[in-house]
């Protein structure tokens, strides 16, 4: 079990939330909840592709930027599922790979070819930090296409 676990307030019906969450994320499961008299889950622990996190169905704070989970992709196409799949049904772009949930929950949806393009050190990721905050979803061409102009 991991020393440290996101604990996150959803302001909506947590059991909806759950299903939402572990239907994108296929390598999830439900680890436990807990229900209050009335058959709503009041917490609940869930693993997403390997990270736990748990969920309580608070009611009284509202989601921020200020927090995020932050998801790796290998291809554009794990790109686009996870951002399609979070915009769904009420969710908002942000820029820079940013977008906000449904339940309000910040998500930051990164190809691990960014960071790899800006760490390189060189004008090549000058250019690939601006075309980035051009951007709302990430696009790895157009990352690999301003790494490599001249």
């Amino acid at each position: 079990m991991q020393k440290i676990t996101p604990f996150i307030w959803i302001n909506a019906n947590l059991k909806e939330a759950i299903a939402y969450y572990t239907s994108i994320f296929k390598n999830s499961r439900i680890i436990s909840t807990h229900e209050m008299g009335d058959g709503s889950f009041m917490t609940a622990s869930i693993e997403l592709e390997g990270q736990h996190v748990m969920l309580l169905n608070g009611g009284q704070f509202e989601p921020n930027a200020s927090f995020s989970l932050f998801v790796r992709c290998e291809t554009q196409q794990e790109v686009d599922y996870y951002w399609d799949s979070l915009i769904a049904n009420g969710g908002t772009e942000s820029m820079c790979g940013w977008l906000r949930d449904k339940y309000g929950l910040s998500w930051q949806i990164i190809p691990n070819v960014l960071m790899d393009l800006m760490s390189a050190g060189s004008e090549g990721s000058q250019r690939v930090m601006q075309a980035m905050m051009q951007m709302h979803k990430i696009e790895i061409l157009k990352l690999e296409e301003a790494y490599n102009a001249q």
